[in-house]
């Protein structure tokens, strides 16, 4: 398998587990700012284990430049989460949904300013049928926006897509760390920037969790954050930002096809024809490129 093969598979294998988070975090009585801490921890302490098990040692010869680079990503990535998790508080999902995966956009058009990538006819085709189906799958064309602090819900979903966008830029200008010395510097600068926000926002209480809702919580810290994490910013140094951005739809059609499945909500028309745009357009943005093809055969 080559690299970049390697790279592709990594990258679908962390986008369906991020779409599967949505199940857990209904179960997980928790505040947002208690649960993003946690990720944080838990996720850099079982990359930890897991290191400390296969006998590798991490290294940490990097520069400062580097290591400052990784710790305002894993900071910038903290407030990401919270800023989506406080969403949902304001607005309905489908909106909160839409505002945040216009986050690719973001990042295919920051890309090819910051890092001179091409921006071809096509990948901007494809991104704005993928942005097409998500608006279709939010449900807002059928349903509309109603209720208090709608608005307030869908500036925190667009600042979540901005602060994501910016994880993902800053990561493609950090070079020379393996992707678990990356994931656990950044895993572990989300939870730190959370204890602060935790005292002057949330002053959460003590709270007793059952059973369940701790083995659940570890599944979040350990599947969804290290593993998933680990997956995502590995795949990241053989693969163009704006692959990155298409592949990224992934996400949000597992969270959709589950729902259905498992929490089975309904879907109407237009959510399936979105959920069919989406998959579409990531595919075809990848392997049916006519501009790559026509770079290749000159």
């Amino acid at each position: 398998m080559s690299r970049r093969h390697r790279s592709l598979l990594m990258l679908v294998s962390s986008m369906v587990i991020y779409g599967t988070i949505g199940i857990f975090r209904r179960l997980i009585p928790v505040s947002s700012g208690v649960l993003a801490c946690s990720r944080g921890i838990i996720g850099a302490l079982f990359l930890l284990l897991l290191l400390r098990v296969r006998g590798r040692k991490l290294r940490w010869n990097m520069g400062g430049r580097t290591a400052g680079l990784l710790a305002l990503s894993g900071a910038v990535m903290g407030f990401n989460w919270i800023l989506l998790f406080e969403a949902y508080h304001y607005t309905s999902v489908a909106t909160a949904t839409l505002c945040y995966y216009m986050q690719p956009v973001i990042v295919i058009l920051a890309s090819a300013v910051l890092f001179r990538e091409r921006l071809t006819g096509w990948r901007l085709i494809c991104a704005a049928a993928a942005v097409l189906g998500m608006v279709l799958v939010s449900g807002v064309p059928e349903q509309g926006m109603s209720g208090a602090g709608e608005l307030r819900g869908i500036l925190l979903g667009l600042g979540a897509a901005v602060l994501y966008a910016a994880v993902v830029l800053i990561n493609k200008s950090v070079s020379g760390p393996g992707a678990y010395e990356k994931t656990i510097i950044q895993l572990l600068s989300a939870a730190a920037v959370m204890v602060p926000y935790m005292a002057a926002v949330e002053r959460p209480a003590v709270q007793s969790l059952t059973a369940g809702a701790v083995i659940l919580l570890l599944i979040v810290g350990v599947v969804h954050t290290g593993i998933a994490y680990a997956l995502y910013f590995g795949s990241m140094d053989a693969l163009p930002a704006q692959t990155v951005a298409l592949l990224g739809y992934i996400d949000p059609a597992t969270a959709i096809l589950l729902s259905l499945i498992v929490l089975r909500e309904p879907m109407t028309a237009l959510s399936a024809l979105g959920a069919v745009l989406i998959l579409g357009a990531t595919l075809a943005g990848e392997l049916v490129n006519p501009d790559l093809k026509q770079k290749n055969s000159g």
